[in-house]
């Protein structure tokens, strides 16, 4: 591989195991999921379970979509963030999504547990931080809405970084206590390996090219079609080419990086003991936290999209400067510290920013599970628990979600005009905190760390 397709690859998708056969000739399934990230292989374990017969098809191979190009953070989020889900809905119905991202939390760490994933777990929280005062009121916004809905958690001053040992830069803080840091990709690895133990099937290089809506339904490959009782369309930011549920979310294009391994020196001078991750309290975040081999990680913050759900290249050089300076202003302790590698892909985002998980077709047997915001690691590896509730007619945390009423987008060209004017006032506002934090003298250091 070149130097340059190298570091546009995820590290995550390095790591995964030889692909499993496509699909040749027809079968029979009781369920037929369409894509391997993590909603697909937690739906194929989680409706072994219940001892249904699960075909996996996916196109490419298992996490080659959002789920082996994240971030890592495992974190109880939900929708943009709390403070805005309590301005869009009831109380009920806040509690009852704030129920399910804490019951993903507590799921993922089970799967960890019980299936014995090596996946450099790190069960030190998040903390959501601001760059500047002008952001302090937003932390402090998040940390009364949090405590109001009884989620576990501390409102950090600058005294309160400091102790809990978190980079100069960062003026407060609200740490989400629950969850922590992984990497996603041997998490999704230790996922399939419990699937196929399970007894799943999975077919890996086996897109799905068309869907039949009948009962039974049948889903076609290129060499191969599954007949089946239901389909389970797992396909998040791939889903437009499915040609089914086109109005449910926007595709939209993130990008991350790591720098090279710090020496124990440059660890020390950015003071970061605590190892909680971060991420911002801007408008569109930025998020940060170290890898196991002592990287930092980061990015988001710029985000794009394709006029009609076009494709884009996973990582854009003007973007891969613009994320390298800022990171530079977070961490000025490092100023020789090289950025190694960047890469990115799609996630899916509704207009409401919360997952569509629910089910359609003729007869009803077409279910979903799609449009994790960025928050998959938690609440798509929770997705196969939820669609087997569905499927079982159980009243699980997933309600929350199917039995909402979801906003649709509307049709070009006003999804394109609305996805502009929504993140071009997002990164106005952003800006003016940037730009605020230039100006701004950086908060001494108390101390050393250790």
């Amino acid at each position: 591989m070149k130097g340059e397709e190298l570091a546009a690859q995820s590290p995550w998708l390095t790591q995964m195991p030889p692909p499993a056969p496509p699909l040749e000739g027809e079968r029979e399934a009781d369920v037929c999921v369409i894509g391997g990230g993590f909603a697909g292989l937690s739906c194929a374990l989680a409706l072994r379970g219940e001892g249904l017969d699960v075909v996996v098809l996916e196109a490419e191979s298992a996490g080659y979509g959002a789920s082996g190009r994240n971030a890592g953070h495992l974190t109880p989020t939900i929708g943009k963030d709390l403070p805005t889900l309590c301005s869009l809905y009831s109380e009920e119905k806040v509690r009852g999504l704030v129920r399910l991202a804490s019951t993903s939390i507590a799921h993922v760490e089970g799967l960890i547990r019980d299936h014995a994933i090596e996946c450099d777990y790190e069960p030190v929280g998040n903390v959501i931080s601001a760059v500047h005062p002008k952001q302090h009121a937003s932390i402090e916004r998040a940390a009364r809405a949090a405590q109001a809905h009884d989620l576990e958690g501390e409102l950090l001053d600058a005294a309160g970084m400091e102790r809990r040992g978190l980079p100069r830069s960062f003026t407060c803080g609200y740490h989400e206590t629950r969850g922590g840091v992984l990497d996603p990709g041997k998490l999704l690895r230790g996922i399939r390996a419990a699937a196929l133990a399970a007894g799943s099937a999975l077919h890996e290089g086996s897109p799905a090219t068309q869907i039949h809506d009948g009962s039974p339904a049948v889903v076609e490959t290129p060499r191969g079609r599954v007949r089946c009782r239901h389909v389970v369309i797992a396909t998040n930011a791939y889903t437009p080419s499915l040609g089914r549920l086109r109005s449910a979310a926007l595709r939209i294009q993130v990008q991350l990086f790591h720098t090279e391994p710090l020496t124990p020196a440059q660890r020390e001078a950015v003071g970061w003991a605590g190892r909680a991750g971060i991420y911002t309290a801007h408008e569109i975040l930025e998020s940060y936290r170290w890898t196991a081999d002592h990287r930092i990680l980061g990015g988001s913050k710029f985000i794009r999209a394709g006029y009609g759900d076009r494709v884009l290249p996973d990582t854009d050089p003007r973007l891969c400067a613009r994320l390298e300076a800022v990171f530079r202003e977070r961490f000025p302790e490092l100023p020789d510290v090289r950025v190694e590698r960047h890469w990115g892909g799609p996630i899916f985002m509704s207009l409401d920013f919360l997952p569509r998980v629910g089910r359609g077709g003729r007869h009803q047997n077409l279910l979903h599970a799609i449009g994790w915001a960025g928050h998959g690691v938690a609440q798509a590896s929770y997705a196969g628990v939820m669609l087997a509730d569905l499927l079982c007619e159980r009243a699980g945390p997933g309600a929350a979600l199917w039995s909402r009423r979801s906003i649709p987008l509307p049709p070009e060209p006003l999804r394109w005009l609305a996805f502009r004017g929504l993140t071009g006032w997002f990164e106005s506002v952003d800006r003016r905190v940037d730009k605020a934090v230039v100006r701004r003298r950086p908060r001494p250091a108390v101390g050393r760390r250790s």
